[in-house]
């Protein structure tokens, strides 16, 4: 009798559980988790996908360097938060030159100097890693219209 009894409840929790695991896995599809970006993931992953041309002139200091400068740009533009930004949720047009000139000018500012073509190698790089952990979309077509960029009142 007493193995009957447990037979029942163990049957019944693991009854429970997978019910809770469909319904979990069935959210997940719908609504897939929002991306997080690991900084030490994201180093690595740069430093073994960059060219090797690049690669070759940069240490892994330099690409820490170049990769922060990034994020602190994304963030003084607001493409990247930390789950609480509020509003409307609008497409994000990045500008490769400003971004370059700006990881360029701040690297000098701390007294390392570095090629555009270098900056522009990491960033494509950096980029490419957004795009693989799902934080970016794919870049704009040229031929699509895109969302108007006058604010609205």
């Amino acid at each position: 009798m007493i193995w009957v009894v447990a037979f029942l409840a163990v049957g019944i929790v693991l009854a429970i559980a997978a019910g809770l695991v469909f319904r979990e896995a069935a959210r997940l599809s719908d609504e897939p988790p929002d991306a997080v970006f690991d900084p030490d993931d994201a180093l690595g992953w740069v430093v073994q996908h960059l060219p090797d041309i690049v690669a070759a002139t940069l240490t892994e200091a330099d690409v820490k360097r170049i990769i922060d400068f990034q994020m602190d740009f994304f963030r003084q533009r607001g493409v990247s938060h930390n789950g609480t930004r509020e509003g409307p949720e609008v497409p994000l047009l990045l500008m490769p030159d400003e971004t370059v000139n700006y990881i360029v000018e701040r690297c000098a500012a701390t007294g390392e100097a570095y090629l555009p073509e270098q900056v522009e190698a990491v960033m494509e790089c950096q980029l490419d890693y957004l795009r693989f952990i799902g934080a970016i979309g794919r870049p704009v077509d040229e031929d699509e219209p895109g969302p108007d960029p006058t604010p609205t009142p």
